[in-house]
């Protein structure tokens, strides 16, 4: 499995490689555009290609991903409001994959109470439009949209897994389409992956419900707040909620050890460090290891 870390891409984009590699990453996320602000990107055709071009040559960084702006709310019952967030998703999907991204990461939104089924139709327009537009706009495929699953707040889209396969059922399963799994954002929306057996568990229901063939990468986070609490908020790797033990319990999974893990944690409050990436890395470790053992008990007791 890939180690990646959410990185910025501040005096430019090909810095974030830099970074990248600072903290000993496979894998870099970043943002093309401000994540809190309107502002369309301003990277010019040669930045863009420069970055391309040094990511596809870099010795360590294996992979870049995009995350999408987090003012978009595809879900939105407000015209203006859902405008923009279209016009903001097809601009991210149009740079992400001009530097060659393996996916632009995407928070659907919130329809504020009134229900996923009454916003289904908008949400899969507006993800159709966007990849189709984008593709016109590149003369070429675009990267792949990977939807995350929410913590559960308020009306959060996503806030299961059951949801997001929704979402790709209503685009027809559009093999554009594919998901993000969070595991903050999961721990938090009430699933226990704290055991071997929770972890299985956790991983079968995501085959069932939207396909593991669509598990692009995973964001690993733990959690400041407890199991269920449906609050986003992530902490660094073995000083959460979750902990150690239960993050290696899902990490370990053989049916997810070639999908990328990115990195969100705070660190000292500027990002993911290298001493992150690191911990990351035990954990994968301890977690293959676990896995290992119990299938070696389960042989030694037939």
């Amino acid at each position: 499995m890939l180690i990646g870390a959410h990185v910025s891409t501040s005096g430019g984009l090909v810095t974030a490689l830099e970074r990248g590699t600072a903290v000993g990453a496979d894998v870099v996320q970043v943002f093309t555009q401000s994540p809190r602000m309107w502002r369309s990107p301003s990277h010019t055709p040669e930045a863009l290609a420069a970055y391309r071009d040094a990511a596809a040559s870099h010795e360590s960084i294996r992979a870049t991903f995009a995350h999408a702006t987090y003012l978009v709310n595809l879900a939105s019952g407000d015209e203006e409001l859902y405008a923009k967030s279209c016009r903001c998703l097809l601009e991210n999907l149009v740079t992400a994959s001009a530097i060659g991204a393996s996916g632009v990461v995407l928070h659907v939104g919130s329809h504020r109470g009134a229900g996923l089924g009454s916003v289904l139709g908008q949400v899969r327009d507006a993800i159709e439009r966007a990849l189709d537009d984008a593709e016109d706009a590149l003369g070429a495929p675009a990267c792949r949209l990977l939807l995350e699953n929410a913590a559960g707040a308020g009306g959060t889209v996503g806030r299961s897994l059951d949801e997001l396969a929704a979402i790709v059922d209503a685009a027809g399963g559009d093999p554009r389409l594919g998901v993000c799994l969070d595991t903050q954002h999961l721990w938090a929306s009430g699933v226990d992956y704290s055991s071997l057996e929770g972890a299985d568990a956790a991983i079968d229901a995501l085959d069932r419900s939207v396909g593991l063939e669509r598990l692009g990468c995973i964001h690993l986070n733990d959690s400041k707040v407890p199991l269920g609490a449906n609050r986003d908020r992530h902490e660094n790797l073995g000083e959460g909620e979750v902990g150690a033990a239960a993050l290696a319990s899902l990490l370990g999974h053989p049916a997810i050890e070639d999908v990328p893990a990115v990195l969100e944690v705070p660190g000292d409050g500027d990002g993911p460090r290298a001493e992150d990436v690191s911990a990351a890395r035990r954990i994968l470790s301890d977690g293959v290891a676990a896995r290992a053992r119990a299938r070696g008990e389960g042989a030694g007791g037939r």
